[in-house]
């Protein structure tokens, strides 16, 4: 039964188009939910098992808000989604796991160049065009050929976090070396097609009313991986784009390389983009639109980050 309904809810979540690793995750949740509950079925349980489910994740899992949050939306895709059942109106009041509101660690900007200087290959790439960009690491990771503008000198992004679109200055410093490496993707490309593969996935089921797409050089991505393999929505081999967790390991060895020790990720250089923007006299808002954030609070982090490091006037009582 349970294997009939996750295999239901995977069409359902495909049909919108959501990305495979929502796909995984939202199916993960849906299982635990189902097992949680000695595997009774969704549609003869309702709110007070989905508090519990909650519940149990702050309380005895202790996961993070984010997590708890993620585990609901995944709850509640499925009642709503492929159950038809409305549980919106339902009230839902299972203990919330507790809100922390942390300051993001930032780079200075010799340190942002630090540890570009010691990425290497393309990962130094990727970096570069990470920061310059503000991007957020599964965007950069989705980029495809197609979406770098070098006549108009802008990087596109579409179906972002927030679902809006959006476009960004393509940073100058980078231009030539991204021209190098996209032939260096051609000629990559050109061998896979004469040994018979060449495909890549298309969003939007684009392989069904384009045929070819899924080989043209254009749909490619950006930053492919070194080795073909198995499409997991379909039977092709293609060559899928870096993994995150490749990518996330060659920063960290950059940073260690760099003696920076405070807690970076991926995510630090989206952070440090805003922060150095703002610094730099661009204003809360068209940060904002730069970061693609639905809600400008959560784009005020950032002047909160600029006061704490502009209070160059206090000093500590030691220094007296």
């Amino acid at each position: 039964m349970a294997k009939k309904l996750l295999e239901v809810a995977r069409d359902k979540i495909r049909l919108k188009h959501y990305s495979y690793q929502t796909e995984k995750t939202y199916l993960g949740w849906m299982k635990r939910y189902v097992l949680f509950h000695g595997k009774k079925h969704p549609k003869d349980m309702g709110k007070l098992e989905i508090e519990e489910f909650l519940t149990d994740l702050a309380v005895n899992r202790s996961v993070s808000p984010s997590t708890q949050n993620q585990a609901f939306n995944a709850l509640l895709f499925l009642y709503e989604k492929v159950l038809e059942i409305s549980i919106k109106n339902e009230n839902i009041s299972a203990l919330r796991a507790k809100e922390k509101i942390h300051i993001p660690a930032v780079l200075t900007i010799d340190e942002v160049k630090s540890v570009i200087f010691n990425s290497k290959g393309v990962y130094q790439l990727m970096l570069k065009l990470m920061y310059g960009c503000g991007l957020r690491m599964n965007e950069l990771l989705r980029l495809r050929i197609k979406d770098i503008d070098f006549g108009f000198d802008k990087v596109c992004v579409w179906d972002s976090k927030s679902q809006q679109d959006r476009v960004l200055t393509l940073p100058q410093k980078i231009k030539e070396d991204l021209g190098i490496h996209i032939e260096n993707v051609r000629k990559i490309h050109k061998n896979d097609i004469l040994a018979g593969f060449g495909y890549v996935n298309l969003p939007f089921a684009l392989d069904k009313k384009y045929p070819n797409a899924n080989t043209e050089f254009k749909w490619q991505y950006l930053f492919p991986m070194n080795n073909i393999t198995q499409d997991p929505r379909g039977d092709k081999k293609i060559r899928h784009h870096i993994l995150s967790p490749t990518f996330g390991r060659n920063i960290k060895v950059a940073a260690r390389l760099s003696y920076i020790d405070k807690k970076i990720s991926a995510h630090t250089f989206r952070h440090s983009y805003a922060t150095h923007l703002l610094q730099n006299g661009i204003d809360i808002r068209t940060i904002s639109e730069l970061l693609g954030h639905r809600n400008l609070q959560t784009t005020m982090i950032y002047t909160h980050i600029v006061k704490e490091l502009n209070k160059d006037g206090v000093k500590s009582p030691l220094d007296f």
